[in-house]
């Protein structure tokens, strides 16, 4: 029997740009990214039209750099019965903001797609899973910002990023928040990566679809999988003077990506984050 007919995935996209990822950010200066050709608006209707094909709704954690250039498109997001939450404005890891910065980003943000979209924005997921250790003020914030739910928080172990003793599943992380990490599978007592990315693309289709079907079956619990946009577009111009780790990271196997999520939107069954998570009983597990 598969999973599909088990349990309900959370599927999440966010929505961003090619020149717009952490990784480049030593390479593309910020004040020139409207010199950049913008490829999000095409990218995210084709992903928009695999969903509509499959009968599937998802969460779309989206910029407000992108929204105020493209409201038609969130538009268009909303009336396909998906959730808008948020990526921030600027897409700034948040290590990088103050507590004022960081409010004025995430309030910023928020304000914005409600407007465009004329819905309640309830999601915020931080750019580069940027919440760690060292900013946990940042729960505070979200909280007072009006935010019910991050999706903020990696518990691995990754060079730019993650917090591996963090809790695996959603929960409680302050009065009203809940956190819900992107998903993990529990191996010889290390968290590994299995909820998309460049993992996903990187990893053999049948081991992601192993440890997805893990986390369903083993610990009876729904999966959270992401990407962006511009993982499948094969199109999107070459950033030019990247190192090798950065070149492979970003662009190993995006020619294979669209078929790969088609596997996966068939294997699995997949919906909203706020459908899935915000009506469910958590632990209260308040982080320092």
């Amino acid at each position: 029997m598969r999973n599909k007919l088990l349990i309900t995935n959370a599927l999440t996209i966010d929505v961003e740009d090619y020149f717009q990822v952490s990784a480049f950010a030593p390479y593309i200066e910020r004040s020139k990214w409207d010199l950049h050709e913008c490829r999000v608006e095409r990218n995210v209707e084709r992903i928009l039209e695999l969903l509509a094909d499959c009968n599937t709704q998802a969460t779309f954690f989206t910029l407000g750099w992108v929204a105020e250039r493209y409201p038609d498109l969130v538009r268009r997001i909303v009336e396909g019965g998906h959730e808008l939450a948020s990526h921030g404005y600027g897409h700034e890891r948040v290590s990088d903001l103050s507590e004022l910065e960081f409010f004025n980003d995430i309030y910023r943000a928020k304000a914005l797609l409600e407007d465009i979209s004329g819905m309640r924005v309830q999601g915020y997921r931080a750019p580069s899973f940027s919440i760690g250790y060292g900013n946990l003020w940042a729960l505070d914030t979200l909280q007072r910002a009006g935010y019910r739910y991050s999706s903020s928080i990696y518990p691995i172990r990754h060079d730019h990023y993650g917090m591996p003793d963090a809790p695996r599943f959603a929960h409680q992380i302050r009065d009203g928040l809940m956190e819900v990490p992107p998903t993990t599978v529990r191996v010889f007592n290390r968290n590994l990566p299995s909820s998309g990315g460049g993992y996903f693309r990187l990893f053999p289709y049948f081991l992601s679809r192993w440890m997805l079907r893990q986390v369903n079956g083993r610990d009876k619990s729904p999966a959270v999988f992401y990407f962006h946009p511009w993982e499948i577009d094969v199109g999107q111009p070459r950033v030019q003077g990247i190192g090798f780790k950065t070149r492979f990271r970003h662009y190993v196997n995006i020619g294979g990506m669209e078929k790969r999520l088609g596997c996966l939107l068939r294997d699995f069954c997949w919906g909203r984050m706020d459908h899935i998570f915000l009506g469910q009983k958590t632990q209260k597990v308040p982080l320092v």
